[in-house]
C-alpha cells in the first residue's frame, strides 16, 4: 500500500488544479455570482441537481433556470415559489419543466418553514440521529414531494443504492472551504463528506487501484471515499475537483507507478 507516493501525487494535483480560475466550466461556477450564503445554497441545490450529462448542457440548463430567479433566488422563491417559474419548454435530458417547477416549489416550502437550506439539512440530520446517509434520505424525500412516479429524481436517495454524486457534490461545495469550494455551512465537518463519484472519477479511482468495482453504486462511492480517507482522513473529498480537471488518459499514465490501495 504505497500511501505516501499516492498522497504526493494527489497533493500535486491539488496544488496545480485547485484554483478559482479553473472552476469554469463547472456548475460550482454559478455559486460565485452570489455573495449571500443563503442565495448560494439555493443556487447550488439547483445546479447540482442538473449536473448530469454533458457539461455544456449542464451549464446552459442551469443558466436558464437561474435567469428566472433573479439576483436574489432565495427571496424570489419565498415570494413566488408557489407559481410555475420555469417556462414549459424547459428540458434538461430527463428533467422537464414540470420536474423543475415542482422542485422549486418544494425548495420554496423548505425556505418558508426553516428559513434556509442549511437549517433544513440540520433538521434532517437530527431526525436521522446524525447519520449522513439517512439524513440525505430525509432531505431528498421532502424535496421530492409530489414527484410523478417514474420520473427522474432531482435528488437521489442513498436508500435506493445510488452513488448520490450530485448531492455529495452539493455538500462538498457548501461544507468545504478553499480556493475552489466556497463553504459556509457548519452543520457538517468536511471529514464526514462522501466522494461524488461519476464515470470520470470512477475511471481514475480504478486506474489508481482505489476500487475494483466495475459499477458506480453507493457502495462504490463509500469505498472510494474510504480509500481517499487513507491519505486525507480529515478531508477525503479534497481531491475531487482537482481530479475532475485531469484527463483519464493522463491519469492512466501515472497509475503504473502505484501499488493498488484499497479500503
Amino acid at each position: 500500500m504505497d500511501r505516501e507516493k499516492l498522497k504526493s501525487f494527489l497533493e500535486g494535483m491539488y496544488y496545480v488544479y485547485a484554483r478559482r480560475e479553473l472552476i469554469y466550466p463547472d456548475p460550482l461556477y454559478f455559486l460565485y455570482n452570489y455573495e449571500d450564503l443563503r442565495d448560494r445554497e439555493v443556487v447550488g441545490l439547483i445546479t447540482s441537481s442538473l449536473a448530469y450529462g454533458r457539461v455544456a448542457q449542464i451549464m446552459k440548463s442551469s443558466e436558464k433556470v437561474l435567469a428566472c430567479l433573479g439576483s436574489h433566488p432565495r427571496e424570489f422563491l419565498l415570494k413566488h415559489g408557489e407559481e410555475d417559474i420555469v417556462p414549459s419548454g424547459f428540458k434538461h435530458r430527463f428533467t422537464t419543466s414540470y420536474d423543475m417547477n415542482n422542485y422549486l416549489r418544494n425548495i420554496s416550502g423548505v425556505l418558508k418553514e426553516y428559513g434556509n437550506i442549511e437549517a433544513f439539512m440540520g433538521e434532517c440530520l437530527k431526525i436521522s440521529g446524525g447519520d449522513l446517509l439517512s439524513g440525505i434520505d430525509n432531505f431528498a424525500e421532502r424535496l421530492s414531494h409530489n414527484k410523478k412516479p417514474g420520473t427522474f429524481s432531482m435528488i437521489a436517495s442513498p436508500k435506493d443504492g445510488s452513488a448520490c454524486k450530485r448531492i455529495f457534490m452539493y455538500l462538498r461545495w457548501l461544507v468545504r472551504c478553499d480556493d475552489v469550494d466556497p463553504g459556509g455551512w457548519n452543520i457538517l465537518d468536511k471529514s464526514e463528506l462522501k466522494m461524488p463519484v461519476d464515470v470520470h472519477l470512477h475511471a481514475i479511482s480504478r486506474a489508481l487501484g482505489l476500487t475494483a468495482s466495475s459499477n458506480i453504486t453507493l457502495k462504490t462511492a463509500l469505498n472510494i471515499t474510504s480509500a481517499f480517507a487513507l491519505v486525507s482522513q480529515l478531508d477525503p473529498t479534497k481531491f475531487d475537483f482537482p481530479l475532475s480537471r485531469l484527463g483519464i488518459r493522463h491519469i492512466t499514465l501515472y497509475s503504473k507507478n502505484f501499488t493498488p490501495i484499497t479500503a
